[in-house]
């Protein structure tokens, strides 16, 4: 362990590799030089020894944290206290990895290097806000749907092959009033060796789940409605954007928007611009296969439903078509306008709580 003493008049730059039980840091002087490593329960006094450690050898000017949106995420909200800059590190080079092999202390190390560098590293979500809380309330809900698309799945192979009785009797009823209907059953429990008897437990108990989970996520729609239209109330009154598709589009930016700098870079975050492709005479690009591709898939559902009932949509889509593009060319198109135009609503939404804050 080297002396912390003799760094004590320099700045340095941490690295934090983060786990779940255990976070590996490590430290780099002025010239980039690694000076220390060390290791840290993911518990609150961990991170104090953590953030201790560092300054003893000297004033922290920057740290590199690894998944700040997971296992670093409380290492990020307990930095962020001391007004710390906290940058947020992607994966590292594969080359380097190949060379010099893979360990917690070494991606700590590189952690350290890249923030120091300034390369491999973006400003991370500060996860502190109302936006932090739909993140929360919209992954319970896609969890929900999935789980009730289930149990509806279940319901109908189980009636597809359930005794003819019982295929005749449900056959004819739309969804809502066979999943009401057998809700309503009572088979009898003490008869489950019985085929019969079983197929109506099995289907009463789906039927049951799918109406829970529905009711959950009509509860969970009603907060996360009510979150948006707080947070961005001019976004959700745009032409065909739903709450659904604000409110992915709002975890995406997260809860400091001043993080992207232009819209250009939201556009990239969202994957809908366009990536150069160009090589001798050719000039070209190509489609970005990258970014957050729920915040993109929330762009294309805004555009299908400009599409379906905006006139100048409908225009600049028949445009681009009779100018050689297909169809789908001109909705992309379409997306990145759509982009734009969130990101300056959603900057300007943030100006004015800003300012009202500063105001009071």
């Amino acid at each position: 362990m080297n002396n912390p003493s003799s760094f004590n008049h320099q700045g340095i730059v941490g690295g934090v590799d983060t786990h779940k039980n255990l976070h590996f840091a490590a430290i780099v002087d002025a010239y980039d030089r690694v000076l220390a490593s060390n290791s840290f329960p993911t518990r609150r006094h961990g991170y104090k020894s953590m953030l201790n450690w560092m300054q003893s050898f000297g004033e922290v000017k920057r740290i590199g944290v690894e998944c700040t949106g997971t296992y670093g995420a409380g290492l990020l909200r307990y930095l962020q206290q001391f007004g710390i800059e906290i940058l947020e590190v992607t994966a590292p080079d594969k080359i380097d990895r190949r060379k010099r092999g893979k360990d917690d202390t070494i991606d700590a190390e590189n952690a350290a290097h890249a923030a120091f560098a300034g390369i491999r590293t973006v400003t991370p979500k500060t996860r502190d806000g109302m936006v932090e809380s739909l993140r929360v309330l919209k992954v319970c809900r896609k969890t929900a749907i999935v789980a009730r698309r289930i149990a509806l799945q279940m319901i109908q192979m189980n009636i597809i092959s359930a005794p003819e009785a019982i295929r005749e009797l449900l056959c004819t009823m739309t969804r809502m009033q066979l999943i009401r209907t057998l809700a309503a059953w009572r088979p009898d429990l003490s008869g489950y060796r019985d085929i019969s008897t079983a197929y109506k437990i099995a289907l009463k108990s789906l039927a049951r789940r799918y109406l829970e989970l529905h009711d959950e996520i009509v509860d969970l729609d009603a907060m996360i409605s009510v979150i948006v239209d707080e947070l961005a109330p001019e976004l959700v009154a745009g032409k065909a954007i739903g709450y659904e598709s604000a409110a992915q589009l709002l975890i995406t930016v997260g809860d400091n928007p001043e993080r992207l700098k232009s819209e250009a870079s939201f556009a990239a975050l969202c994957g809908v611009n366009p990536i150069p492709a160009s090589s001798g005479k050719i000039n070209r690009h190509r489609l970005n296969r990258g970014g957050d591709r729920a915040a993109n898939s929330a762009l294309h559902i805004i555009a299908i439903g400009r599409l379906r009932t905006d006139a100048r949509t409908k225009e600049h889509v028949e445009k681009r078509v009779t100018q050689g593009h297909t169809k789908l060319e001109a909705l992309r198109c379409v997306k990145r306008y759509i982009a734009r135009e969130v990101y300056y609503t959603l900057r300007k939404r943030n100006n004015f709580i800003n300012s009202t804050q500063i105001a009071t």
